[in-house]
């Protein structure tokens, strides 16, 4: 047995199992199947504009209190269903009082996977479906890192947006090619 160990082809093949483990631990990190990132993020409130303060002058006329911006509005919704893994929440696009949009996720529940992003695409959701391919054809805005497989976040959506371009939303596994939930929106 110890002439065996010895031999340079046992030491390479033992060499080449070592690597390719390392390798599908790294690409597959099947650990994450047991791990759930929780985000509980607050919808983004508008910058508020500092209150005057008073003048000292004595002529001066009082100010007026400043109207407070109007709140967020909620441009399109959509309910996310299954792909590849089981996935619920509810999606929205939203307009924040400074007039810029984000992306906000309520309630997500879905697997932990490697390399989890969240895509606005034109491609529509075919439910019922596989997650394999259904999204990587058409056109889409990435708008990062999945930050947590369950709970509320928010995803600002770039200035040159144009929501009537796009119509679901993909949770898609870069890593893989595939969705692992997708909603379709629906203009409010």
């Amino acid at each position: 047995m110890r002439a065996i160990l010895s031999k340079p082809v046992f030491i390479g093949v033992l060499a080449v199992v070592v690597v390719a483990v390392g390798a599908g631990l790294f690409w597959f990190q099947p650990w994450k199947l047991w791990v759930d990132e929780t985000v509980r993020e607050e919808l983004p409130a508008a910058a508020q504009t500092p209150a005057t303060p008073p003048s000292k002058d004595p002529a001066a006329k009082p100010s007026t209190p400043s109207t407070p911006a109007p709140g967020p509005s909620t441009l399109a919704t959509g309910k996310l269903i299954s792909h590849e893994h089981s996935t619920s929440g509810t999606v929205k696009i939203v307009r924040l009082a400074d007039g810029t949009h984000t992306l906000r996720l309520e309630n997500l529940d879905t697997s932990n996977g490697p390399d989890l992003r969240v895509w606005v695409t034109d491609a529509p959701v075919k439910k019922g479906e596989a997650g394999w391919h259904v999204f990587d054809d058409g056109k889409y805005v990435s708008l990062g890192k999945l930050k947590g497989n369950k709970g509320d976040q928010n995803y600002p959506l770039p200035d040159d947006f144009k929501l009537e371009q796009y119509t679901s939303v993909s949770i898609w596994c870069d890593r893989f090619d595939v969705s692992f939930g997708a909603a379709e929106l629906s203009r409010v």
